[in-house]
């Protein structure tokens, strides 16, 4: 088990913006401080995911998620059963959330848990921020269950690597939503639905899949912003805000990156499409955005938010 010291330093790591692989109950997590923009991209290019899915925030209690989120009274009778434990539910934001939007894919819930190996809630109380932590692993491998997993296959895209030996559940956690009405289990995982069931008293529906998706491990869905985009424009046409990057941003105040920086771009992606959106603009240019890396990932998430809209 890693020593104090060494956790309180992969702490300060997080705190930095870098990355930090650490153990919990289920699998290894590949954590980023959940409140910056910058290093939740991190994770999402150290993973080589290939679209912006929901990331589940850790905290180190309940009394922490309770402060994030709206918790209903099914979802708090949840919380306070399994937590720390193989859990996350989803829930809405609170407005005054402080969680990137990116870790929440741009949608208006956050996938909450509290993890009960000792070194994950060790190191989650030194780390004095909520944490991102989807698994350790490039995306669309075996999930790590042990440290060596993770030596493996992310190598030096991590700045510290919390060793807590092999992870007692080795199955991602079970998520239960609650954003419509009753609640409904969106993932299998290290609690069974009997047992869930047993503590709010009801049967959890069960969504399997779902255009619109509030946690990983279901197909994803965009977040449209009310004005329509046009996307791969070099300059921007009347009435049109720009939404710049690279050598095509000096159209205006909002730029992914001046620089190029796909990474850079990603963390900005869902903050500037609210803030251009609260202006009442009714469409948005955006500049061409390098297809390759965090590339295909930014075009996926343009493509699906200027897809043609259902009017009904």
């Amino acid at each position: 088990m890693p020593a104090s010291n060494d956790i309180q330093a992969a702490a300060l790591a997080l705190r930095e913006g870098k990355l930090v692989a650490f153990p919990t109950e289920t699998v290894y997590g590949l954590g980023a401080d959940a409140t910056n923009d910058k290093a939740v991209a991190l994770v999402y290019a150290a993973k080589g995911r290939p679209a912006f899915n929901p990331l589940i925030t850790h905290v180190p209690h309940a009394e922490a998620a309770f402060a994030l989120g709206e918790f209903s009274e099914d979802a708090r009778k949840l919380a306070l059963a399994f937590w720390p434990g193989p859990l996350s539910l989803v829930v809405p934001r609170k407005a005054d959330c402080p969680i990137s939007l990116l870790a929440s894919a741009g949608l208006s819930s956050i996938a909450i848990r509290v993890p009960s190996h000792p070194v994950a809630l060790e190191f989650l109380k030194a780390a004095e921020r909520p944490v991102v932590a989807p698994s350790a692993n490039p995306s669309g491998k075996i999930s790590p269950t042990t440290a060596d997993h993770v030596r493996k296959h992310l190598k030096d895209k991590v700045a510290a690597i919390l060793d807590g030996g092999r992870c007692k559940v080795g199955v991602e956690s079970t998520v239960v939503g609650f954003l419509d009405g009753s609640p409904t289990l969106l993932r299998h995982g290290g609690i069974p639905r009997a047992e869930l069931e047993r503590v709010i008293g009801h049967p959890l529906a069960v969504e399997s899949h779902s255009a619109r998706p509030h946690a990983p491990g279901q197909l994803l869905s965009h977040y449209a912003p009310h004005a329509e985009l046009r996307l791969h424009a070099e300059a921007p046409r009347d009435g049109e805000a720009y939404l710049g990057f690279g050598k095509f941003h000096a159209h205006g105040p909002y730029t992914l990156s001046p620089s190029g920086d796909l990474v850079e771009a990603a963390a900005s992606l869902f903050r500037l499409l609210h803030e251009i959106d609260a202006t009442g603009v009714q469409r948005i240019a955006v500049a061409p955005i390098p297809h390759q890396g965090l590339g295909e990932a930014i075009n996926d998430r343009l493509m699906r938010a200027a897809a043609p809209r259902d009017s009904s």
